[in-house]
């Protein structure tokens, strides 16, 4: 097979071997090329020391000599060249405490993660497969190099990285690859808050969210999302819902765009409704399950370490999701209601609700998608018509009501707030004049 690599990666790779050296490009970019996928990084390995490879090129970077790794440069485009290297003793579940260099490339491949991810290739030799990657790649398997109980002890990450493949490609776990994730979950307990949260989202945004439930089914949610499994078994005795709260949110999750928030506000729609379960004899009921739920999705979103813009928006997601799918409110209602939510937030709303209906039973489907039709109607009369929504889009302003005598301080904003309120019941009022004329009113009384 003849993979088509950068021409200044092949670049590194010649210059390599005519100074004597072996070289190949390695791991993901070459089980990518296998798929037919455009890799997104072109990693190099090669027998030459770092200190040979600087020697070779004008412009590098040091970018990890202590464990092999130098970025050589062409322009802004770098390429990392890592040396062969076998790790020594892993304390921590996560990184080795030495590296030794080694002029073998079969040693360097055996303490990579999975056999898909543990071929090189040059023009020369071709793919290079000691471990069977590109049998497992049409097999459609994640299988660790070696065994699978060493490589997970080594780095416990790679117990989510095998998941997040499994989502990414559509693979299947091996089954001995299983085993060992099963027993050795516990060691995720040693990976960083900031790791996990790259993998899960990673594994979120693919085409196949639903691989979370294996994440379940092998105790690894337990230690690092145990608001899922408390998800996974909370039933839904309900005449809206067909599925269990897990698998409800997996499939809202699923049918959802690939956006970050977007992906983790449809995992945590739902997260209060193990904590606000009742049932009233015959059917289960969760009362407040947005309002609890907001305060819960922050908790996990900042364990995780997300920043705060996208804790903003999934907490805003979570408290609205359930709107307008009872009584369909009256279109001043809703500019009431926008008003609250935020305009930005009502196409990421509509998303959510959508994904939420279909996820629930057929049970008055029709009626919950008729009322989000009806919402999107307003929505996008207040928008053509550009009513005013906000205090930032009232006709006057703060300094207009003091050119009128008004003192800055409570009073202006309480001002402020009241117009709103009457152009939100009107939008007609909205005009500069007529705005006036009210607040001269008020001054009057």
């Amino acid at each position: 097979m003849k993979i088509n690599m950068p021409e200044n990666a092949n670049r590194i790779i010649r210059t390599l071997q005519e100074a004597g050296y072996e070289a190949y490009i390695v791991g993901g970019c070459v089980r990518d090329a296998v798929l037919n996928k455009e890799p997104d990084d072109w990693d190099i390995t090669t027998s030459a020391k770092p200190m040979e490879v600087k020697k070779l090129f004008d412009r590098t970077i040091d970018t990890g000599l202590q464990h092999g790794t130098v970025t050589v440069m062409f322009g802004k485009e770098g390429y990392e060249v890592t040396t062969y290297r076998v790790d020594g003793k892993y304390e921590d579940h996560r990184r080795p405490n030495s590296v030794t260099f080694t002029s073998n490339l079969v040693e360097d491949m055996k303490r990579r993660d999975f056999t898909i991810n543990a071929m090189a290739y040059n023009d020369a030799e071709g793919i290079v497969d000691h471990f069977h990657g590109v049998e497992d790649l049409e097999s459609h398997v994640i299988r660790c190099v070696g065994n699978p109980s060493e490589r997970f002890d080594e780095d416990a990450l790679r117990i989510l990285r095998a998941l997040r493949f499994s989502a990414q490609l559509d693979f299947e776990i091996d089954e001995n690859t299983k085993e060992a994730i099963r027993n050795q979950a516990e060691f995720l307990k040693d990976i960083s808050a900031e790791r996990i949260n790259v993998e899960l989202t990673k594994l979120l945004m693919s085409d196949h969210p639903e691989r979370l439930i294996t994440a379940y089914e092998l105790g690894v949610t337990r230690i690092i999302l145990p608001e899922f499994d408390a998800m996974m078994e909370t039933p839904q005795v309900n005449r809206h819902h067909a599925y269990n709260v897990g698998e409800h949110t997996v499939k809202v999750i699923k049918a959802v765009p690939k956006d970050k928030a977007l992906r983790w506000a449809a995992l945590l729609h739902d997260v209060a409704k193990p904590v606000t379960q009742t049932n009233d004899g015959e059917w289960d009921h969760f009362y407040g399950h947005n309002e609890k739920g907001v305060d819960m999705a922050a908790g996990v979103l900042r364990r995780l370490k997300f920043d705060n813009a996208t804790i903003d928006r999934v907490k805003r997601l979570v408290y609205w999701h359930d709107y307008g799918m009872g009584q369909v409110p009256k279109i001043k209602a809703f500019r009431k209601a926008l008003n609250k939510m935020g305009k930005d937030l009502f196409e990421d709303y509509t998303y959510i609700k959508y994904a939420d209906i279909m996820a629930q039973s057929n049970y008055h489907r029709e009626d919950k998608l008729n009322n989000l039709e009806v919402l999107k109607e307003y929505y996008k009369e207040i928008v053509d018509k550009e009513q005013c929504v906000t205090i930032k889009e009232l006709a006057i302003t703060g300094r207009d009501l003091i050119d009128l005598g008004m003192k800055p301080g409570p009073m202006l904003g309480a001002t402020l707030n009241m117009l709103l309120d009457k152009v939100l019941e009107e939008p007609e009022l909205n005009d500069k004049e007529k705005l006036i004329g009210i607040v001269k009113d008020n001054m009057k009384n």
